[in-house]
This record gives C-alpha cells, structure tokens and sequence, in this order.
C-alpha cells in the first residue's frame, strides 16, 4: 500500500524520469521517446541528453523522438530526419541542422 501512496504522489517529472529509466533499464535496441524531456528541471535534461547520446554512439542505439525542442533533439542524435505533413523536409546529420539555424527555423515555422 505504501509504495501506491508513493507513486501516486509523484510529480509529472518524476513520473518521466522513472518512465526512461525502466524504459532503458531493458537495454533496448530502438526506443521511441516521445516528449521525454517535458516537465524536467533542466539539470535532469541535460543527464538524459548525455546518456541517451552515449547509448546513441557506444551503444548503436536507435532513438525515434518526437520532441518540441528541436535543438535538444538534435543534441541527442547523429542523423534527423523532419517531416512537415507527412513529407521529409530535411534527412541529414543532426550537427549540419544544428549549425545552420536559418534552415533550422524554417522548417520548425508553424505552417
């Protein structure tokens, strides 16, 4: 009973920070990752964007994420890939988006 009353008192950051651990806790392979980073100190984003980029590169883990911060996303990975409206707009290592912030807002402008 007591553990309940635990869980049911966590915050919506706490909830996602236990929600990524057990979901990297199975060593997976992929790992779709949708919004992760919503509602975390910023502290606590910057540790999953290390791990989750070590698991990247030392790792071959292959991440899909929807995330709002474009910039964060990118940090995470090697390769994006963006679609607007089910099309790709931009496929290509996640450095050359990140460097180029022209390019990098015209395709996170709301349509």
């Amino acid at each position: 009973e007591r553990r309940k009353q635990a869980a049911s008192t966590m915050s919506g950051g706490e909830q996602q920070m236990l929600a990524i651990g057990r979901a990297l806790m199975g060593n997976p392979t992929l790992l779709l990752m949708d919004e992760p980073l919503e509602g975390l100190a910023p502290i606590i984003v910057e540790s999953i964007i290390a791990v989750v980029s070590r698991l990247i590169r030392e790792d071959s883990l292959t991440l899909v994420l929807v995330e709002q911060s474009a910039k964060r996303a990118l940090q995470m990975t090697e390769q994006a890939m963006v679609l607007d409206r089910g099309r790709i707009a931009y496929a290509g290592p996640s450095a050359q988006l990140l460097n180029d912030p022209a390019r990098l807002s015209n395709l996170f402008v709301a349509h």
